[in-house]
């Protein structure tokens, strides 16, 4: 299975993000957004963090996830490549991030929006559609 796919978006980036349960769907989202940026998969993870977020549903939890990782990037200038989800629910996740120091080059996601968001159970698991302000 593909744990993420970039699709077609006329003015941000938007792909598609897979996983056999919500805590697998939830960390490929993730591994997703940083790979978009170019920054996902090295080596040298120094710095784990644990993250809480919550939600009023299954999209608002998700937007709420990945944004705060893009606060975290932002704020402590890191970037992350390892996702355990400890904790998910259809309404709260506990998370432990794994990455390093690093401040991603070239374009860089803004935000993770609403627009277009999708999360729903497919054959296979689960699936989301998400779209990024860049």
């Amino acid at each position: 299975m593909q744990h993420f796919q970039e699709i077609e978006h006329t003015a941000d980036w938007a792909f598609r993000a897979r996983g056999r349960g919500l805590a697998q769907l939830f960390a490929n989202a993730a591994r997703g957004m940083f790979e978009l940026q170019g920054s996902a998969g090295r080596a040298g993870n120094k710095i784990a963090r644990e993250v809480a977020v919550g939600g009023v549903d299954r999209e608002t939890l998700l937007v709420n996830w990945l944004n705060e990782l893009l606060y975290l990037q932002e704020t402590q200038q890191e970037t992350y490549n390892c996702f355990e989800i400890l904790e998910i629910s259809d309404t709260n996740l506990r998370a432990l991030v794994h990455g390093r120091p690093h401040r991603p080059e070239g374009k860089l996601i803004k935000a993770v929006t609403f627009h277009g968001l999708e999360v729903r159970q497919s054959g296979d698991g689960w699936e989301a559609t998400i779209v990024v302000d860049v």
